[in-house]
């Protein structure tokens, strides 16, 4: 049975049958919903059910708490509409439509044991720009793709990546250690829609496990120097002190931003280290539970820590109307080739976004 859905911002308006994902309908029909995973990690295809019903086939998806689809939200990708349905949703503001170019490395370095920084030279005469909090996907020979964040805000030619070597994986355990400056890698880009939403008007709370860092930092160089700049704080998730890998260049961050606050949390860390243990959500708790109902959340790392984390906060007040995530999925050697745009083998991103790759 085929159910109307209607888009109330923008009056697009197609047909869904009750059997397939909200999102797929709307695809076939090209409306252009936001999304990444595909999955229901990453939440960028969020949307208010403002008249109707819908369900999903098993459980939840990761990137929805049962508080947030009692307030009415839902995740289109794994969506099923029982009745026509009314949804809002701002549209998407990206910037540049996606291109797809050749890039040249311009330099490969390690940042610790097993994240390398990959910096990408871009064809000055591409004609396009990113937003902070957005990815790239790199296309493999194979046909495959992995993606991965801009881990640097918009200035010149030249792109920051921070990249987890995943066991197994094309290309971090592969291709990422052959790569010499100079060569040549066909990526896609910009793409998600991880952004910072400067019409919150509200204090930020960045919230980063493993290398989910990257694009938080992206958008921290897009602050600096911003005279409406909020006060921001940024809670980084690892396990031991050496996952720290940008530990002492963050605590400068703060130079050029209005108010800044960096906790670095560790959840198996050493008899020597002096910091925050456990996991970040937590500690986020423990330092602003007076605070989460005036904050705005942006989240980016392990779908489980998204996910937990959304809960905590919503538990203690947080307005689940302000988040905004991007989780990482890996793939590894053998697994198939997806379609799925996401960060290092997939990300439940972007996400992304960004992101990890394999």
């Amino acid at each position: 049975m085929a159910h109307r859905i209607t888009w109330l911002e923008t009056g697009h308006s197609f047909e869904a049958e009750s059997d397939e994902a909200v999102l797929s309908a709307a695809r076939r029909s090209d409306v252009p919903f936001a999304y990444d995973c595909r999955s229901g990690g990453c939440g960028t295809c969020r949307v208010r059910v403002v008249q109707g019903e819908v369900r999903y086939d098993d459980e939840l998806p990761m990137g929805l708490s049962e508080e947030e689809a009692a307030a009415g939200q839902a995740l289109l990708c794994q969506a099923r509409a029982c009745s026509d349905l009314v949804l809002s949703a701002d549209p998407p503001d990206l910037g540049t439509p996606p291109q797809r170019l050749l890039a040249r490395v311009d330099s490969v370095q390690p940042l610790c044991s097993d994240v390398t920084r990959l910096c990408l030279e871009l064809p000055v005469d591409a004609g396009f720009s990113y937003r902070p909090g957005q990815y790239m996907n790199v296309h493999l020979p194979d046909g495959g793709h992995r993606s991965f964040s801009m881990a640097s805000a918009p200035k010149g030619a030249v792109v920051d990546f921070h990249i987890r070597r995943i066991a197994g994986g094309r290309f971090t355990d592969g291709e990422l250690a052959q790569l010499q400056p100079g060569d040549a890698l066909e990526v896609e880009l910009p793409l998600g829609s991880f952004c910072l939403r400067p019409q919150d008007y509200r204090p930020i709370v960045m919230l980063a496990t493993g290398t989910g860092l990257a694009p938080l930092k992206a958008m921290l160089e897009a602050l600096q120097g911003d005279p409406d700049c909020p006060p921001v704080s940024l809670y980084w998730g690892a396990r031991t002190e050496a996952d720290l890998y940008l530990h002492d260049e963050i605590a400068q961050w703060g130079e050029g931003l209005y108010e800044f606050n960096y906790v670095p949390v560790l959840s198996r860390a050493g008899d020597a280290w002096t910091g925050r243990r456990g996991h970040v959500q937590h500690a986020v708790v423990q330092d602003l539970a007076e605070q989460l109902g005036e904050c705005a959340f942006y989240l980016c790392g392990s779908p489980a820590m998204i996910a937990d984390a959304k809960k905590t906060l919503v538990a203690h007040g947080a307005d689940a109307g302000f988040f905004y995530s991007d989780g990482f999925v890996f793939q590894r050697r053998d697994a198939p080739v997806t379609a799925t745009s996401s960060p290092d083998i997939t990300t439940t991103k972007p996400v992304v976004s960004a992101t990890v790759g394999t």
